[in-house]
């Protein structure tokens, strides 16, 4: 069964995902924060090294939103960086992020499905996620077009949600999840929905081992799963 956020419309995931971050992105940046207690931000750049022996020097981000990963992404001093992202809403935030540093000439971020790219084969040095694939329509043949994109022998990584297995981590992560992490969401963001459909796509979603079948089976090679925090986030390594 497909997980989207607005249960009561009959609209695709992927134009209900776009609604969705376009109804949250005045505050999403602040939430996302809030609601990880600034972790976030560790795990990202946690992600980015692992590319610095790569030394990339075009790099595309999946599902950029405000552009966080990609502006992190400028640690490894590339050439350019693309981000996509279907939401306006948060490109549009992204851009005045990237403005105020004055990296325009670097990051250019662009409108487009994360699932079908608007872009050339084998036409980047490495390719980067944040918390995106979880929302594609069809993860296989999303991870499929990540692949083509990516020149032979670039490396793709990917952060993403995943579900912490220890007690009483795995307790006190789904009680968080299930009922103080939306009702926060929701006040702040005033969508009733988002936040309620951040721990259900998160439940839906195949991580661990299960990813990293479909990640094989999208064409990446030496693929790798490193656990975040717990198990509350992982970092998917693959080459092609």
């Amino acid at each position: 069964m497909t997980v989207v956020p607005y249960k009561d419309k009959d609209s695709s995931k992927r134009e209900q995902i776009a609604e969705m971050f376009d109804n949250v992105s005045p505050k999403y940046d602040f939430l996302n924060h809030l609601l990880s207690a600034g972790i976030d931000i560790y795990w990202r750049k946690r992600a980015i090294k692992l590319l610095k022996k790569e030394n990339p020097q075009t790099i595309l981000d999946i599902a950029t939103g405000t552009g966080d990963f990609a502006i992190e992404a400028l640690a490894l001093k590339p050439k350019k960086i693309v981000g996509i992202d279907i939401s306006e809403g948060m490109l549009s935030v992204g851009r005045e992020k990237i403005k105020k540093l004055g990296m325009e000439n670097v990051i250019d971020l662009r409108t487009g499905d994360s699932a079908n790219l608007p872009l050339e084969t084998n036409s980047f040095d490495a390719v980067i996620a944040s918390f995106g694939v979880r929302n594609f329509e069809n993860l296989l043949h999303g991870l499929t077009d990540m692949c083509r994109v990516m020149k032979p022998g670039g490396t793709c990584v990917i952060l993403e949600f995943s579900k912490p297995k220890t007690f009483p981590f795995k307790q006190l992560y789904n009680f968080y999840f299930r009922y103080i992490l939306p009702i926060v969401g929701r006040m702040v963001s005033k969508d009733s929905a988002a936040y309620t459909y951040l721990p259900e796509s998160v439940q839906a979603f195949p991580d661990g081992n299960d990813f990293l079948k479909i990640y094989e089976q999208a064409g990446f090679k030496n693929t790798k799963c490193i656990p975040l925090t717990f198990g509350i986030c992982s970092i998917y390594i693959g080459k092609k």
